[in-house]
């Protein structure tokens, strides 16, 4: 069929702007997901992937290395470096000196897990979590690593994890999205990094399955609200009105993109009701804000997403996908880390621990890191207080809880530089096909055929990580 006009402009990013509706589904058979799916038995009937954009310091948080404190200040090996390329804000650097963290650690909880003074409360959680150490990735500058993690490609339009999941478990829940996306802004002094809302696009993929943003404030989601002067009976004539001409449009054209149409024009009115009800924090006790932390009050705030992500999570929306900017660490990284660490680590541990009181984390994956690590060696002067790091995407370090995956549990090994994998890589496209594993999805047959190929979130590679699950 010849590509009608109306179907170009559908699946643009902007079109006419019922994009920013995102993944909404009908009664009329979207949120069932695919036929055959899952393909095992779930351990994990929703995800939550808590991004930390910009590049968390691995060996400054959760990858202790003491024997740094001898090599501070002295030249890394080139039999470390092994001629790996480095980024172009440090390529013009004659000296590579090794900086050691100036942070304290020591061991929390019964499986005595080495973590960093910047992060008391994660710390509380380390029997319920996994620590992967040795994740590693193909990208070596932001955009492309959080489209690579995000995407399983480091080039714009393919489909986001969370599009791929709804597009093939479907949705859980006629009132809300099957995919949620929140960003928060960190409180560092160094600019954050951009993001783009194509890293929770739809791709190539049916546009109900991209993400639905949520924002800060009165508007949540863009174009919801009813203007001025049209009560909830005439929006309900209005909608009926345009879904016999889309109908007719659909009857006419085949386009499947009238009919999606439809069916976000239907959620978009439902969710004028569950969306506020959602946002209603006047029931939640004052325990629950003392656990997420003082900025839980605050919309917008990293604790107030995460707070509405247990929410959402209540409610059995499929896949939340938070962000947050703030971890890039060129310079002054002691200063800017544990600003940084302040504004995230309570409400990261927090949302472990209220859905374990809640029975939620058994069946519920969250996931926590960024795009890539920090180099061991400084950029810029190093001093005995101060130093910053450049990208690093040999190794870093990221972890998982609840969902199917064991707790209390450190994966992997990274040599004494921090530098390389020793032991148990787990590449960008691992970790993909693990998450979608605990869904009860195997990576190799979600598939969507595009110009001629079969696509997948892991390209045409990934191994499931089965050291770090409870059931293989």
């Amino acid at each position: 069929m010849d590509i009608t006009r109306r179907h170009f402009f559908s699946r643009t990013a902007t079109g006419i702007g019922i994009a920013a509706l995102g993944s909404l589904l009908s009664e009329e058979g979207w949120g069932a997901g695919l036929p055959g799916l899952p393909h095992f038995p779930p351990t994990a009937k929703r995800v939550v992937f808590l991004h930390q954009s910009g590049g968390p310091s691995q060996m400054d948080l959760l990858d202790y290395k003491p024997t740094l404190e001898k090599y501070s200040g002295t030249e890394l090996p080139g039999s470390i470096r092994m001629g790996q390329r480095i980024t172009g804000m440090t390529s013009g650097q004659s000296s590579f000196p090794v900086a050691r963290s100036i942070f304290k650690f020591q061991q929390y909880g019964q499986s005595r897990t080495w973590v960093s003074e910047l992060l008391p409360h994660t710390a509380k959680i380390v029997d319920d979590i996994t620590i992967v150490k040795t994740v590693n990735t193909d990208a070596i500058n932001h955009d492309p690593a959080i489209t690579f993690i995000q995407s399983g490609s480091q080039q714009p339009g393919r489909p986001s994890m969370g599009a791929w999941v709804s597009y093939g478990l479907g949705s859980e829940n006629k009132n809300l999205p099957a995919f949620v996306v929140m960003l928060s802004q960190a409180q560092a002094l160094n600019p954050d990094q951009p993001l783009f809302s194509r890293l929770w696009g739809s791709g190539f993929l049916p546009s109900n399955h991209q993400g639905v943003r949520f924002r800060a404030g009165s508007n949540p989601v863009l174009y919801l609200h009813n203007p001025d002067g049209v009560d909830p009976e005439t929006r309900r004539d209005m909608l009926d009105a345009a879904a016999k001409l889309n109908r007719m449009h659909l009857d006419e054209f085949g386009d499947p993109e009238i009919e999606t149409r439809i069916t976000q024009y239907e959620m978009a009115f439902r969710m004028q009701t569950s969306v506020p009800d959602l946002l209603d924090l006047s029931k939640e006790p004052q325990h629950t804000f003392d656990l997420y932390g003082p900025d839980a009050r605050k919309p917008g705030t990293y604790a107030s997403n995460c707070l509405l992500a247990r929410r959402l999570l209540e409610r059995d929306v499929r896949f939340i996908q938070l962000y947050h900017r703030g971890w890039d660490q060129h310079n002054d990284l002691p200063r800017d880390l544990a600003l940084q660490c302040k504004g995230t680590d309570q409400a990261s541990a927090a949302l472990v621990q209220d859905l374990k009181q809640r029975g939620l984390l058994d069946d519920t994956l969250v996931v926590w890191g960024g795009e890539f690590g920090r180099t061991v060696y400084c950029q810029g002067k190093l001093t005995d207080t101060n130093y910053g790091r450049d990208h690093h995407p040999r190794c870093f370090t990221m972890w998982l809880a609840g969902g199917g995956v064991k707790r209390g549990f450190s994966y992997g090994e990274t040599d004494d530089y921090c530098y390389n994998v020793v032991s148990n890589p787990v590449h960008v496209h691992d970790l993909q096909a693990t998450i979608l594993r605990c869904l009860g999805i195997d990576h190799l047959k979600l598939t969507y055929k595009y110009q001629g190929r079969h696509f997948r979130l892991t390209d045409v590679s990934g191994a499931v990580v089965k050291d770090v699950l409870t059931t293989a």
